[in-house]
């Protein structure tokens, strides 16, 4: 039986805050358990500040990652985003250290976000950067710190892009890729486009530019949340949903819109697994289609445990030495 992997983006950087998006790092741990429960075997975390605004702060991934852990049955799991706040989106030392500065020292983080490229992020917005010099470090410190790259693909061309940076041994196969559709800037949210990704994917095994072990998933934002989400069942992708993509649930018989939050959008997506006949992957056999090593959960609990919100502090304090032009700009999500 086919398994299929169910990821929950549960917060995201730029979708308003409000509505039902978890915000504090107790509240986005409690979801991750009720998604868990419901058959979503990674959860993808961002970070909000006070007023609701994605930030990177290593003390929130923390104590979210803390919490998740304390439920000692949860196996899921941990996907952290590395680039989680437009105001150090700016190729600066001080904004790359900020972008990874959980990676490298907070425990328990398996995968992390690898945006193969830039682009513009909306119109209005800014530039979405991922410089080739903030990419080489990134692949460097994964493969340090033992993370999985997640490769997060919004244009074919970072699919060249990730077969470049493997070629070159920044990062380790086998690869995995996450479709990201539907963000201004990036490739619709379509089947068609969805269907273009996939070939090229294909066209650069068959060209022996990428290797054949590959493993991919996808999401559409918004109302492409549906159709890409089924197309990608019936290409043997993985799926991910959440409230990070997606606010609406769907609509009722008077046609007002009914508000998702993050559980129904996971159940719905594991029976949609179910109906089209795979089985919904465990935490434990994601796993092993992901290559990531086992969970030793008493281990990542006495790691975490050896870590102060003390020491946290005084590291990101040491990253303004490096200069930061961070109050410059407002950020995405805010209220």
């Amino acid at each position: 039986m086919v398994k299929t992997i169910i990821t929950a983006a549960m917060t995201g950087a730029v979708t308003p805050a409000g509505f039902n998006i978890p915000e504090k790092p107790v509240d986005i741990a409690a979801q991750v358990y009720e998604c868990w429960k419901l058959g979503a075997s990674v959860c993808h975390l961002h970070m909000r500040d006070d007023e609701g605004a994605g930030v990177m702060d290593p003390v929130k991934f923390y104590q979210t990652i803390k919490a998740i852990r304390s439920y000692k049955d949860c196996d899921i799991i941990i996907n952290c985003t590395s680039s989680g706040d437009n105001r150090v989106s700016d190729d600066s030392p001080y904004g790359n250290a900020c972008r990874t500065i959980h990676h490298r020292i907070v425990p328990g983080i398996e995968m992390g976000t690898f945006d193969a490229g830039s682009f513009n992020w909306g119109i209005p917005g800014g530039v979405f950067h991922n410089s080739p010099n903030m990419l080489t470090m990134l692949g460097k410190l994964y493969q340090e710190k033992v993370i999985k790259p997640e490769f997060e693909i919004f244009d074919f061309g970072m699919l060249r892009a990730s077969a470049e940076y493997l070629r070159q041994g920044y990062v380790a196969a086998p690869l995995h890729f996450q479709f990201c559709l539907g963000v201004m800037g990036g490739m619709d949210a379509t089947t068609k486009c969805l269907s273009i990704l996939i070939d090229e994917m294909h066209d650069l095994q068959a060209s022996g530019k990428l290797p054949h072990n590959c493993t991919w998933s996808a999401f559409g934002t918004g109302r492409g949340h549906l159709p890409v989400m089924f197309s990608t069942l019936a290409n043997e992708g993985h799926i991910r949903v959440g409230m990070e993509d997606n606010i609406v649930y769907g609509t009722d018989k008077e046609g007002k819109k009914i508000m998702a939050t993050n559980m129904m959008l996971v159940e719905r997506a594991a029976n949609a697994v179910k109906a089209y006949g795979n089985d919904i992957a465990t935490p434990e056999e994601a796993r092993q289609i992901l290559s990531i090593p086992p969970l030793d959960h008493e281990a990542v609990c006495k790691a975490l445990d050896g870590v102060t919100i003390e020491y946290i502090e005084g590291e990101k304090e040491k990253l303004k030495e490096l200069g930061t032009t961070y109050t410059i700009e407002k950020g995405m999500g805010g209220k």
